[in-house]
């Protein structure tokens, strides 16, 4: 396991779902290019971290950790 792989799938995953969330708010507000960005950027992010954790299931540890932060952070200051 190494230290670097585990921060960049939480970090990764933290971006998905701030991305994610972005995303969601984009597509209601019906900015096309932005929200088109946003989903590019989350497939990318997405391939990465599948390849992580079906390397080693450890990794699902920081993915769901990063999946809480990143949704969290960003509903959070959306207010």
């Amino acid at each position: 396991m190494s230290p670097i792989l585990i921060i960049s799938v939480f970090l990764a995953t933290l971006s998905i779902d701030a991305l994610y969330a972005l995303y969601t708010i984009r597509l209601v507000e019906k900015k096309a290019l932005q929200a088109a960005t946003f989903g590019s950027l989350i497939h990318i992010l997405t391939a990465f971290t599948v390849i992580s954790y079906t390397q080693n299931y450890f990794y699902l540890i920081p993915l769901l950790v990063g999946s809480f932060v990143g949704t969290y952070l960003v509903v959070k200051h959306s207010k």
